[in-house]
Protein backbone atom coordinates (compact mmCIF):
# COMPACT_ATOMS: atom_id res chain seq x y z
CA UNK A 1 0.00 0.00 0.00
CA UNK A 2 1.71 3.54 -0.97
CA UNK A 3 2.25 5.71 1.45
CA UNK A 4 0.12 9.36 0.76
CA UNK A 5 3.55 10.87 -0.17
CA UNK A 6 3.41 8.14 -2.75
CA UNK A 7 0.20 8.45 -4.18
CA UNK A 8 0.22 12.04 -4.65
CA UNK A 9 3.80 11.94 -6.23
CA UNK A 10 3.10 9.37 -8.41
CA UNK A 11 -0.28 11.15 -9.02
CA UNK A 12 1.24 14.64 -10.01
CA UNK A 13 4.04 13.35 -11.92
CA UNK A 14 1.82 10.77 -14.05
CA UNK A 15 -1.04 14.05 -15.06
CA UNK A 16 1.91 16.04 -15.54
CA UNK A 17 3.26 13.19 -18.04
CA UNK A 18 0.12 13.12 -19.92
CA UNK A 19 -0.63 16.95 -20.15
CA UNK A 20 3.51 16.78 -21.11
CA UNK A 21 2.39 14.56 -23.94
CA UNK A 22 -0.65 16.48 -24.96
CA UNK A 23 1.03 19.56 -25.58
CA UNK A 24 4.00 17.95 -27.67
CA UNK A 25 1.18 16.31 -29.58
CA UNK A 26 -0.55 19.65 -30.38
CA UNK A 27 2.71 20.89 -31.26
CA UNK A 28 2.96 18.37 -33.93
CA UNK A 29 -0.45 19.09 -34.82
CA UNK A 30 -0.32 22.29 -35.50
CA UNK A 31 2.92 22.04 -37.47
CA UNK A 32 0.79 19.43 -39.83
CA UNK A 33 -1.95 22.17 -40.16
CA UNK A 34 -4.52 19.51 -38.82
CA UNK A 35 -7.21 21.22 -37.76
CA UNK A 36 -9.41 18.10 -36.59
CA UNK A 37 -6.37 16.31 -34.57
CA UNK A 38 -5.59 20.68 -33.26
CA UNK A 39 -9.54 20.48 -31.77
CA UNK A 40 -9.12 16.74 -30.49
CA UNK A 41 -6.05 17.84 -28.36
CA UNK A 42 -7.02 21.23 -27.64
CA UNK A 43 -10.18 19.74 -25.93
CA UNK A 44 -8.05 17.26 -23.99
CA UNK A 45 -5.81 19.82 -22.63
CA UNK A 46 -8.66 21.97 -21.11
CA UNK A 47 -10.25 18.17 -19.85
CA UNK A 48 -6.78 17.61 -18.43
CA UNK A 49 -5.83 20.60 -16.70
CA UNK A 50 -9.42 21.28 -15.26
CA UNK A 51 -8.97 19.11 -12.17
CA UNK A 52 -5.25 19.35 -12.45
CA UNK A 53 -5.37 23.07 -11.88
CA UNK A 54 -7.85 23.46 -9.35
CA UNK A 55 -6.87 20.71 -6.68
CA UNK A 56 -3.46 22.86 -7.25
CA UNK A 57 -4.67 26.11 -6.72
CA UNK A 58 -7.42 24.99 -3.75
CA UNK A 59 -5.47 22.75 -1.90
CA UNK A 60 -1.48 22.62 -2.67
CA UNK A 61 -0.31 25.84 -3.30
CA UNK A 62 -1.62 27.56 -0.48
CA UNK A 63 0.29 24.76 1.53
CA UNK A 64 3.28 25.63 -0.03
CA UNK A 65 3.46 29.54 0.76
CA UNK A 66 5.20 28.75 3.95
CA UNK A 67 7.56 26.89 1.95
CA UNK A 68 8.11 29.31 -1.05
CA UNK A 69 6.93 32.57 0.31
CA UNK A 70 4.19 34.15 -1.26
CA UNK A 71 5.90 35.76 -4.48
CA UNK A 72 6.81 32.60 -6.08
CA UNK A 73 3.05 30.03 -5.49
CA UNK A 74 1.74 34.12 -6.96
CA UNK A 75 4.05 33.10 -9.82
CA UNK A 76 2.30 29.63 -10.15
CA UNK A 77 -1.05 31.32 -10.11
CA UNK A 78 0.25 33.73 -13.01
CA UNK A 79 1.33 30.70 -14.68
CA UNK A 80 -2.32 29.36 -14.58
CA UNK A 81 -3.54 32.53 -15.71
CA UNK A 82 -1.70 32.90 -18.56
CA UNK A 83 -2.25 28.52 -19.34
CA UNK A 84 -6.19 29.27 -19.14
CA UNK A 85 -5.43 32.76 -21.69
CA UNK A 86 -3.77 30.16 -23.90
CA UNK A 87 -5.88 27.63 -23.81
CA UNK A 88 -8.85 30.26 -25.14
CA UNK A 89 -6.99 31.41 -27.85
CA UNK A 90 -5.88 27.86 -28.68
CA UNK A 91 -9.68 27.00 -29.30
CA UNK A 92 -9.81 30.29 -31.07
CA UNK A 93 -7.31 28.68 -33.86
CA UNK A 94 -8.90 25.20 -33.62
CA UNK A 95 -12.11 27.12 -34.93
CA UNK A 96 -10.56 27.35 -38.44
CA UNK A 97 -11.32 25.10 -40.91
CA UNK A 98 -7.57 25.14 -42.91
CA UNK A 99 -4.80 26.79 -40.69
CA UNK A 100 -2.46 29.79 -42.45
CA UNK A 101 1.38 28.87 -41.95
CA UNK A 102 0.85 32.13 -39.69
CA UNK A 103 -1.68 30.71 -37.43
CA UNK A 104 -0.31 27.76 -37.20
CA UNK A 105 2.84 29.09 -35.43
CA UNK A 106 0.89 31.14 -33.37
CA UNK A 107 -0.89 27.65 -32.11
CA UNK A 108 3.38 26.70 -31.76
CA UNK A 109 4.12 29.24 -29.88
CA UNK A 110 0.52 29.42 -27.33
CA UNK A 111 1.54 25.68 -26.92
CA UNK A 112 4.90 26.28 -26.24
CA UNK A 113 4.22 28.47 -23.54
CA UNK A 114 2.19 26.51 -21.48
CA UNK A 115 5.13 23.55 -21.47
CA UNK A 116 7.06 25.16 -18.62
CA UNK A 117 4.75 25.40 -16.13
CA UNK A 118 4.46 21.71 -16.72
CA UNK A 119 7.99 21.05 -16.47
CA UNK A 120 8.87 23.59 -13.59
CA UNK A 121 5.03 22.13 -11.37
CA UNK A 122 6.56 18.79 -11.78
CA UNK A 123 8.87 19.48 -9.39
CA UNK A 124 6.83 20.91 -6.95
CA UNK A 125 6.64 17.34 -5.73
CA UNK A 126 9.66 17.17 -3.56
CA UNK A 127 8.20 19.79 -1.62
CA UNK A 128 4.96 17.95 -1.34
CA UNK A 129 6.83 15.39 0.63
CA UNK A 130 8.33 17.21 3.44
CA UNK A 131 4.48 18.48 4.16
CA UNK A 132 2.68 16.11 7.15
CA UNK A 133 0.73 13.12 6.15
CA UNK A 134 -2.56 15.03 6.97
CA UNK A 135 -1.74 17.92 4.88
CA UNK A 136 -0.96 15.69 2.17
CA UNK A 137 -3.88 13.63 2.54
CA UNK A 138 -5.56 16.70 2.15
CA UNK A 139 -4.27 17.61 -1.12
CA UNK A 140 -5.05 14.18 -2.28
CA UNK A 141 -9.13 14.86 -0.89
CA UNK A 142 -9.37 17.77 -3.03
CA UNK A 143 -7.72 15.75 -5.94
CA UNK A 144 -10.28 13.48 -5.85
CA UNK A 145 -13.30 15.98 -5.81
CA UNK A 146 -11.95 17.85 -8.40
CA UNK A 147 -11.41 14.94 -10.67
CA UNK A 148 -15.11 14.16 -9.52
CA UNK A 149 -16.30 17.46 -10.24
CA UNK A 150 -14.52 16.85 -13.43
CA UNK A 151 -15.07 20.84 -14.87
CA UNK A 152 -12.54 21.46 -17.77
CA UNK A 153 -10.13 24.42 -17.47
CA UNK A 154 -12.11 26.74 -19.16
CA UNK A 155 -15.42 25.98 -17.20
CA UNK A 156 -13.65 25.71 -13.87
CA UNK A 157 -11.83 29.40 -14.54
CA UNK A 158 -15.47 31.39 -15.41
CA UNK A 159 -17.38 29.42 -12.69
CA UNK A 160 -15.49 28.33 -9.89
CA UNK A 161 -11.72 29.80 -9.71
CA UNK A 162 -11.43 32.55 -7.00
CA UNK A 163 -9.00 34.15 -9.33
CA UNK A 164 -10.08 36.17 -12.49
CA UNK A 165 -8.03 35.82 -15.54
Amino acid sequence: MPTPVQEFTDAFRTEHRGVRDLLLDLVEAFRARDTGRVRELVAAVDAATGPHFRYEEESMYPRLVDIFGDEYVDKLLTDHDGAIRNVRSLYSLAEHDRLTPRQAEDGIELTRRILPHVSDCDGLSIMVETLPEDTVNAILATRRDARAAGLDLLTWAETARERDV
